[in-house]
């Protein structure tokens, strides 16, 4: 499983979803530009201590990202507007979840070229969306869930 940011604001964020992924073993892609320098500064800061254990692309921008050889064929946005849930799509292993970034999630070119919209099951209305680290551990652990023989 690929979990995928475009254009992350937040290193605390960013550092709870590269722990995730070193942990799950999934690969994380950090596209370009990024509200926050990649430096040990910031990675102690955000508890990043694994990083160097994280398999990590770093893409310098979209079409970077796009025309990347090993990026997931299938990749899933994941969208507070989007209509099918995560808990009603078939996941296998290599997908690609793509999350927007904290202030103002994907933009419009991005969710054109996204096949597939999907969200999180929202339980209580009024409450606009999680926190990107939180909604990247549900939808890797769902996915994971579908795709893991173990």
């Amino acid at each position: 499983m690929d979990i995928i940011l475009y254009q992350p604001e937040i290193p605390q964020n960013t550092g709870n979803i590269g722990r995730l992924c070193a942990y799950t073993n999934c690969r994380l892609h950090l596209i370009h530009p990024l509200g926050f320098e990649i430096n040990d500064r910031n990675l102690r800061r955000a508890g990043m201590d694994y990083w160097k254990d994280l398999d990590v692309i770093e893409h310098k921008d979209w079409e970077s990202f796009i025309q990347c050889p090993i990026r997931p064929t299938r990749i899933y946005l994941l969208s507070t507007h989007a209509e099918k849930s995560i808990w009603d799509t078939e996941f296998k292993g290599g997908d690609g979840l793509l999350f927007g970034n904290e202030g103002h999630g994907a933009p419009d070119f991005v969710h054109q070229w996204v096949k597939e919209r999907i969200k999180i099951p929202k339980f209580q209305n009024g409450l606009r969306s999680l926190n990107l680290a939180v909604s990247a551990g549900i939808a890797c652990y769902e996915a994971l869930r579908q795709t893991q023989t173990t």
